[in-house]
């Protein structure tokens, strides 16, 4: 029997783009929707979606990536959570092929991600296509919630999206879990979060969760998947 799961999104403003995101999520499955809008209170009319199967959280103060998965993984009872950006859109369903991957002893399973190159001492990751991987991105990046909580969940130090996802996956691995990249029936907007930042603070703190990650896990070779 498979697990159940949740779609959660990180909202910080392009509401036209949010909505399409959740209407394409709608039109293709019934798996509950939590979005915790982040950045200033209620910017969200609290009946903008008017259904069941999406629930709202807006608090005053933001959040960082990091706590704001964390609060997910903390608020929530499935057995699996799915972190999407909200520019990632639904084509088709991709639940069942998620499902089965994670249902077949994967901890977490992802649309894109890569293996760590170990040429150039961890500083970068190579896109190997589908199969085992190192790191996932959080375009849509779903996880065995108990798994990643017992393992310590996201990092608190990860204020901005960009590289933490690569290091909640590393932390994932070295806790003995397992990832896999999965074709799935999904496209991509505009990424706001990157493309859309400040450049300055984008860098900055890239920068920093990368800088994180070769500190907390550059040699530990032993924690990669294999290399292909």
């Amino acid at each position: 029997m498979a697990g159940s799961i949740r779609v959660c999104l990180i909202a910080e403003g392009f509401t036209d783009d949010l909505l399409k995101c959740v209407s394409a999520i709608q039109t293709n499955t019934k798996t509950p929707i939590s979005i915790y809008a982040n950045g200033k209170s209620n910017w969200l009319s609290d009946d903008l979606f008017n259904s069941d199967q999406v629930s709202l959280t807006q608090e005053k103060n933001p959040l960082g990536w990091g706590n704001i998965v964390n609060f997910f993984i903390s608020n929530n009872s499935e057995d699996y959570l799915i972190i999407m950006d909200p520019s990632t859109i639904f084509l088709d369903d991709p639940i069942p092929k998620t499902l089965e991957a994670l249902d077949a002893g994967f901890q977490g399973a992802g649309w894109k991600g890569g293996l760590v190159n170990l040429q150039d001492e961890w500083r970068s990751t190579e896109d190997k296509g589908v199969g085992e991987v190192d790191v996932l991105f959080s375009y849509f990046f779903a996880f065995d919630r108990n798994f990643i909580q017992k393992a310590g969940g996201a990092n608190p130090s990860a204020k901005y999206y960009r590289n933490a996802d690569l290091e909640l996956s590393l932390a994932i691995r070295a806790a003995g879990g397992r990832l896999i990249q999965i074709d799935l029936p999904l496209e991509q907007g505009r990424h706001h979060g990157y493309y859309d930042t400040d450049p300055d603070y984008r860098e900055k703190n890239s920068k920093k969760n990368y800088q994180r990650i070769l500190e907390r896990f550059r040699g530990k070779n032993e924690i990669l998947s294999p290399r292909r």
